[in-house]
């Protein structure tokens, strides 16, 4: 089941709030030159795969990829802005997460997220546990990077 988020007047959902098999979309971004040189520049990654043109030519890739968690992140700020962790997410727990295949510059990506799981804590009532499965997608609806998002959320009451 798809759920529409108004991203300007969401306020985040509480651990009760959810149900496995809830999905969401997000909006889509277009990545450009500028994200793999800041990206480069952050984290001090200037891998010739990501930084030189000729260079990446001649690997399987064919041509400068974004930095794998250059992606992530990316997808991290495009779940954000479903607004459903907005103020009721007390801790992003854990992941586990795939690279499937390259983003590169001027390919569009968005990200698919579902409810895989969810469960009560038993020695603090007032949260629980809420576990995604989420996925990059492409403009072309390849799946880029995938995998679970573990996350701690609040109880209604």
């Amino acid at each position: 089941m798809d759920v529409a988020v108004d991203t300007q007047s969401s306020t985040g959902l509480y651990f009760d709030e959810f149900e496995i098999g809830q999905s969401w979309k997000t909006p889509a971004r277009t990545i450009t030159e500028a994200d793999v040189v800041l990206f480069a520049g952050f984290s001090g990654d200037f891998n010739p795969l990501h930084t030189d043109e000729e260079f990446s030519k001649q690997t399987q890739f064919g041509g400068r990829i974004f930095h794998g968690p250059g992606v992530f992140a990316v997808a991290t700020g495009l779940e954000s802005r479903l607004g459903i962790k907005e103020g009721t997410a007390i801790a992003f727990l854990g992941m586990t997460w795939s690279l499937k295949g390259p983003v590169r510059i001027g390919d569009t990506i968005r990200v698919e997220q579902t409810v895989a799981a969810k469960k009560a804590s038993s020695s603090k009532p007032d949260r629980g546990i809420v576990t995604f499965d989420v996925s990059v997608v492409n403009q072309k609806g390849e799946v880029c990077q995938d995998g679970q998002w573990v996350v701690m959320f609040k109880r209604a009451g």
